[in-house]
């Protein structure tokens, strides 16, 4: 049996591990550890590595896995920013799951947009101490409402098709437009201007980090209410906050934080957080922050343990690798090649 391991693994990420791991050949030795610098020695011995969206896979990593005969890394999840793609190229073959269960993520994001706006944490909050005041929990109807969508994959589809079913308008922005999409695209620029909603589906490359910013936050329209389930950079934290105090923002609804690494998934209820910025964010009563749990669904758990563990054994027994990205890929988003064999 190959032997794999995994780093920053919770106990949700064992379940359908487990159940799967003895069909595919593989043996699994689980860590809690984030994987860095630090930690890589933990991997000496293996035949493979898995992570996570906040592990640390940069050119001192990766070089340590090659110096240990490692040639396979396996993300369990659809982001690869925390990867150093030039450093793992003809070192490191990167396999990743492009998607789980699009519903998952973009169920949680309409579920955020309903909580943020009729309130429905303070509500809770109030009720909980037999407060049944319904002052200032006022919200809008989100039918007739335009709603802009960055981003428009598999998930920001499934959010825009959620979002028609509320009635709402939709506009959207993508730098590669789906044809026949049945909903108007816009530019970045407009889409800001004119929209009450605003939800990010988008990866994070150098092209879209901080794409909502203090100057297209001012170019946004008074009140717009903005969701992200996607990545934290997306969003220059700052910006946001100043906004959401000053009332051009209605609201937030975020499952994600540009400086989540080290926090999210974590207990940290005992102590005082150092980050003001955060701090800040929990703090006001217009924002709704998850801790990165929109994909934290059975359904989306189950096909993450599958598409990683079919990765890796398709990879040993020398098969097609699919769901294969690489520095070549990735300086070439519509990468001519079609993978029927490994990319280095």
């Amino acid at each position: 049996m190959k032997k794999i391991t995994f780093y920053d693994t919770k106990p949700y990420d064992k379940v359908w591990m487990d159940k799967l791991k003895g069909e595919h050949g593989l043996d699994i030795k689980y860590f809690e550890s984030k994987l860095h610098a630090d930690t890589v020695s933990l991997a000496r011995g293996s035949d493979a590595v898995c992570v996570f969206v906040n592990d640390t896979v940069d050119a001192e990593v990766i070089d340590k896995l090659y110096e240990y005969g490692i040639r396979i890394l396996a993300l369990r999840c659809a982001g690869f920013n925390n990867v150093d793609f030039k450093a793992a190229f003809g070192k490191l073959h990167v396999v990743r799951v492009p998607a789980y269960s699009p519903y998952a993520v973009a169920e949680h994001a309409m579920a955020l947009l309903l909580a943020i706006n009729r309130k429905v944490h303070r509500a809770y909050n109030r009720t909980r101490d037999f407060n049944f005041n319904i002052n200032g929990l006022m919200g809008f109807d989100l039918h007739g409402k335009t709603v802009g969508v960055v981003g428009t994959g598999k998930i920001g589809r499934v959010f825009i098709d959620i979002c028609k079913g509320f009635g709402m308008h939709v506009i959207a922005y993508d730098p590669f437009p789906v044809k026949d999409a049945g909903f108007e695209y816009v530019s970045c620029e407009e889409l800001m201007r004119c929209s009450d909603v605003i939800s990010l589906h988008c990866p994070l490359t150098p092209k879209t980090k901080h794409i909502i910013n203090k100057k297209s936050l001012a170019a946004a329209k008074p009140g717009v209410t903005i969701i992200n389930t996607s990545r934290g950079a997306l969003i220059d934290t700052s910006a946001l906050l100043n906004a959401l105090k000053d009332g051009h923002v209605r609201g937030a609804g975020l499952d994600v934080y540009e400086e989540e690494s080290e926090l999210f998934f974590e207990d940290f209820s005992g102590t005082i957080v150092q980050d003001d910025i955060l701090a800040r964010l929990v703090s006001l009563p217009n924002v709704i922050l998850t801790s990165h749990q929109a994909f934290l669904t059975d359904e989306a758990l189950e096909k993450i343990a599958y598409t990683t563990l079919e990765n890796l054994r398709r990879y040993f027994d020398g098969g097609r690798l699919e769901n294969e990205i690489c520095y070549q890929c990735e300086k070439q988003p519509n990468c001519p090649k079609d993978h029927v064999k490994p990319c280095f």
